[in-house]
């Protein structure tokens, strides 16, 4: 049993040797992550409010319900814009990642 135990605690321990090799990188996806994050919470909620305010009830003169309805569009477009931000910068910081992997 305690051979086990032994072999299943080697692997978790080489993987953790191989994350504390390669801090650099999980730190640049942890701030690429943090800050998607914050686009997302932010982007479509600013959007939605600014552009019900000022796009749809100020100049375009729409009833409240109207309002409410093209402006959650236009969050809901927001909201797919930072997703594919997101999955661009991530696809290419790990090409980037992986062509300075080959040349080192």
């Amino acid at each position: 049993m305690e051979g086990l135990v032994k072999t299943s605690m080697n692997p978790t321990s080489e993987v953790v040797a191989d994350f504390r090799g390669n801090d650099g990188s999980m730190v640049s996806a942890l701030k690429t992550l943090l800050f998607f994050t914050v686009l997302m919470v932010t982007v479509p909620i600013g959007l939605y409010f600014a552009s019900k305010a000022y796009i749809f009830e100020g100049s375009l003169q729409m009833s409240n319900t109207d309002s409410y309805f093209y402006a959650a569009i236009v969050a809901v477009l927001a909201v797919h814009v930072v997703l594919a931000l997101f999955v661009y910068v991530a696809w290419t910081e790990g090409s980037s990642q992986r062509r300075k992997g080959k040349h080192d």
